[in-house]
């Protein structure tokens, strides 16, 4: 049975608000390990359960035949691109605040916004376009340029790391509106957990013993090339959680971005922001410094009129169908 255009875009909303949800608690999870293991291992153990999961979607969707693909490189292209992105956003979290890392991370609708339109050939008029400038400047406001480098808390490279995080991750969320049109959300979040198992795998055996961390001082640096350690007994159950949280982010996304327009969805991920800021008062005690809270303002109001926009022009196109019919 096929849902009408509307319902599917509310399916998508669902999604990707589950989706966003169980991020925040993978970021949480994530910055509570950093301190003692290497963020290849994380990634290692996380996928490898969450691609178990994901195999039995395959199965509930259709079965083994549903891996096979037309698009072998675009997939990959995919997969290398969401490393990316995840990568340098951990690597910067383990030194950022929670909510500073996110909402520098929350470039990725604005990017997504824009990007659309070459990748998508997708129309964004000029009032949404001075809304995404308006973001960007908020994600400038949070880099502090003015900032002398002493008086910032990290390095200027990891406060653009989010950001490159950002664009990484807009793109491969394009690549997935395009490739959702042959390919199931499960087949998707199997690809892309493949391709961390892969990556993670290349990292152990590159650094996994550590050598490359001996005598860093960077808490970023370290957490990326530590040596491997087994879990304690209390951080077992911390990882299997990341493992299926891991399955339920990909599938939501990838179902989200398969079912609407990626300029319809995109500004449902900023339920994030508030998700960020809670988690890290309640569990770090951190608060935003007023920066960010300028930055957070500027982003989400851009956002949010992004979609209004949208919104209003898919009502103008739903209309004007109706009246052709008659």
């Amino acid at each position: 049975m096929t849902l009408p255009r509307q319902n599917l875009a509310g399916l998508g909303i669902l999604f990707v608000l589950v989706g966003v949800f169980c991020i925040s608690i993978n970021d949480l999870l994530i910055k509570q390990l950093s301190g003692g293991y290497p963020l290849h291992q994380i990634v290692f153990v996380r996928s490898g359960i969450g691609i178990l999961f994901s195999l039995m979607i395959v199965q509930y969707e259709g079965g083994w035949g549903i891996l096979r693909t037309d698009h072998p490189w675009l997939h990959a292209m995919r997969g290398i691109l969401i490393v990316i992105a995840n990568m340098t956003f951990f690597v910067a979290l383990a030194v950022l605040p929670l909510a500073d890392a996110t909402a520098l991370f929350f470039a990725a609708p604005l990017f997504i916004t824009l990007l659309s339109i070459p990748v998508l050939g997708e129309k964004v008029g000029p009032l949404r376009l001075t809304a995404v400038a308006i973001g960007f400047a908020g994600v400038v406001i949070m880099q502090r340029p003015w900032a002398d480098t002493s008086a910032l808390e990290v390095s200027r490279i990891v406060l653009l790391l989010p950001v490159l995080s950002a664009l990484t991750y807009a793109l491969n969320q394009l690549l997935t509106r395009k490739l959702g049109v042959s390919s199931k959300a499960s087949a998707m979040a199997v690809y892309i957990q493949a391709t961390f198992i892969l990556v993670s795998v290349a990292f152990y055996v590159v650094a996994g013993d550590g050598r490359f961390a001996d005598g860093a001082t960077n808490g970023s640096v370290i957490f990326l090339l530590r040596a491997w350690v087994w879990p304690a007994d209390s951080d077992i159950w911390v990882f299997a959680g990341l493992g299926v949280n891991s399955a339920i982010i990909g599938y939501c996304l990838s179902q989200a971005y398969r079912l609407a327009d990626a300029a319809t969805i995109a500004p449902f991920e900023y339920i994030g922001l508030p998700l960020a800021v809670v988690w890290g008062f309640l569990i770090f005690g951190d608060l935003p410094v007023i920066e960010v809270w300028i930055g957070i303002t500027l982003i989400l109001s851009a956002g949010l009129f992004v979609f209004l926009r949208e919104r209003q022009k898919a009502r103008v196109v739903a209309r004007g169908q109706i009246k052709g019919r008659h």
